[in-house]
């Protein structure tokens, strides 16, 4: 489509970028044939894996810095051991899905620091496969991608397909990242206590750092950032924007925007009133790691409306995110950048800056950053990845809106914040597979 429309420009395209979900499974017997189909970043099935893994590897969260989680590309090939031997034995290489692609248009196996680091089998601080990992999990180097970072060359597009596309030379590939930190890159959130708040599907708070700071106790990330010696730390929570997606799902309604204009139509004092909610529709990671954990609507009565149920939603995202900011390292950012679909309701925005106490500064093409930070990344590996083209690349994006805390809406919030968590202490006990 893009040589059908913008033939000019394709014809130029000297470099390409590539950003990933992260964590999944892509099975390639000898030949580089699929051998099953993906086992992707929300596939739970693994959850006792995980425990097998962290015993066979006492020292798993130092040398990955996490926790082993069902997510995590690692366990999921234990599965695969014990449930699918015989395609076990045909594994002759694993690569996350963005990698595949790459696979398919280079033929080069490789993957970058960032998106290896989410899969449990990088010694984080060292950016380097870990040897004791694989083994406990039957695996070896030869199963396992070259790594290369973000902003480097991972080889080049096949000569018949840039032929194809119309290029005039077959661009090269930049190692790319993992979405997270894909996103960071596009909106210039490279340098140490930068970050942002990433409202997809999953809900994310990130930010950088110039060392490895892992805090695996509260099933925090720390992750490699996509550009040279730069780490970042990540709590993930694995329902945000799709539990408003739910939402407006089981109420009826037409979309999530519309969803959010409902909850907007109610006064303060309707806010107090209206149920909590737990929004753990997938389980949960930060500061969880709970496969089993649920979601609840609690408070329910013949007074509430669709409104309330709406609301309820939409503030209980932003517990969750705030329950994982406060497992980032000290001190927390003032400030944090807002990325992904979640960015389109102003309202919303001004909800989570009040819950999370912190402001939200809103970016030209906060929606389509992973993809912005992909271009960045290509762009680096094409002139070179110094600081300096570091710095001249990753600049930050103009702001558009500023979200400031509210004090007067913070003490409402503040009592409904101390309730969602009593609440899930509460119910844990009752929240099992």
């Amino acid at each position: 489509q893009l040589q059908t429309s913008h033939p000019q420009a394709v014809a130029q395209v000297k470099a390409v970028g590539l950003s990933g979900q992260m964590h999944g499974a892509v099975l390639l017997d000898a030949a580089g044939a699929v051998l099953r189909p993906a086992m992707l970043w929300n596939d739970g099935r693994s959850f006792a894996q995980c425990e097998q893994l962290s015993h066979a590897v006492p020292k798993l969260a130092q040398i990955t810095g996490n926790l082993a989680m069902p997510g995590f590309t690692a366990p999921k090939l234990l599965w695969v051991a014990q449930h699918e031997p015989d395609l076990f034995a045909r594994c002759a290489t694993v690569l996350l899905p963005k990698d595949w692609l790459r696979y398919k248009l280079s033929g080069a196996l490789v993957s970058d620091m960032s998106d290896a680091a989410g899969t449990l089998w990088l010694d984080v601080g060292q950016r380097d496969w870990s040897d004791t990992v694989l083994q406990a999990c039957q695996l070896t180097r030869a199963h396992m991608p070259l790594l290369v970072e973000g902003s480097a060359p991972s080889g080049r597009v096949w000569p018949e397909l840039a032929e194809r596309w119309g290029m005039t030379e077959p661009p090269v590939i930049a190692g790319g990242a993992g979405d997270n930190a894909a996103s960071a890159v596009g909106m210039g959130l490279v340098r140490p206590g930068e970050g942002f708040v990433s409202l997809g599907t999953s809900g994310v708070v990130f930010v950088s750092g110039a060392t490895f700071a892992p805090n695996p106790a509260q099933a925090l990330h720390a992750f490699c950032h996509a550009i040279p010696e730069r780490w970042h730390q990540m709590s993930v929570m694995l329902s945000a924007a799709s539990a408003l997606t739910w939402a407006k799902d089981t109420l009826g309604l037409p979309n999530e925007g519309e969803l959010l204009t409902l909850a907007a139509t109610l006064s303060a004092q309707e806010r107090a009133a209206a149920p909590v909610f737990l929004p753990y529709l997938n389980g949960e990671r930060s500061p969880h790691n709970n496969a089993h954990a649920c979601g609840v609507w609690f408070g329910l009565g013949r007074a509430h409306t669709a409104a309330h149920l709406a609301y309820s939603v939409a503030e209980g995202v932003g517990f969750g995110l705030r329950d994982g900011l406060h497992t980032l390292q000290q001190p927390l950012p003032a400030t944090l950048s807002v990325v992904g679909g979640g960015t389109r309701s102003p309202w919303w925005l001004q909800l989570l800056a009040d819950v999370l106490d912190v402001a939200l500064t809103l970016h030209s093409g906060a929606q389509t950053g992973a993809a912005l930070g992909a271009a960045r990344l290509a762009w680096l590996a094409h002139v070179g990845d110094t600081p300096e083209h570091i710095h001249n690349v990753c600049t930050t994006p103009p702001v558009t809106q500023t979200f400031s805390p509210n004090a007067q809406a913070q003490v409402t919030l503040l009592a409904r914040y101390v309730q969602f968590q009593a609440l899930y202490t509460t119910l844990k006990p009752h929240m099992q597979g």
